[in-house]
């Protein structure tokens, strides 16, 4: 089984607002950068969406430790909050719907697929790839003609 590196990262102009996300995955020698945006969303969703997209480039199951500054991701998933929010219908402690439910099941089955460990990093505090996930999520948040995320719901 590989051992793989991912780095992520989302931002937003606003939130809600344009929004992108990046990730970088290492293996080995080997370096892949991945990004994307949205012209209206909010920052946890493209913190996810960093990390769903990520785990889906990988072609096979690998160990994989990802490194994000996003405490949401993940305390999401080392604290075990997305397997209580799916255990009790998608519902928080406090009986609210749970938000982005749409891209936490789309991460459920890849964190299945993989051996998978989260890492929380200090943002914006010089750790040289969450910096440039940063740039490159921000690069895509400042883009004209975006797509829509349909996933996103206004409050």
């Amino acid at each position: 089984m590989k051992d793989i590196a991912i780095f992520t990262d989302g931002a937003c102009l606003g939130n809600p607002g344009p929004g992108g996300w990046a990730a970088i995955l290492r293996w080995d020698a080997h370096e892949k950068t991945l990004s994307g945006g949205y012209r209206l969303t909010t920052n946890n969703r493209m913190e996810i969406l960093g990390v769903v997209e990520a785990l889906s480039a990988l072609r096979e199951p690998c160990r994989v430790l990802v490194t994000t500054d996003s405490q949401y991701v993940c305390n999401a998933v080392e604290k075990k909050w997305l397997a209580g929010w799916e255990k009790n219908g998608w519902k928080t402690t406090a009986k609210k719907p749970v938000k982005n439910k749409d891209l936490w099941e789309k991460l459920l089955p890849l964190l299945k697929s993989h051996s998978v460990r989260f890492i929380w990093v200090r943002g914006h505090n010089g750790h040289p790839e969450n910096e440039r996930c940063d740039e490159l999520a921000r690069a895509w948040a400042g883009q004209a003609n975006l797509p829509e995320d349909t996933g996103f719901i206004p409050e």
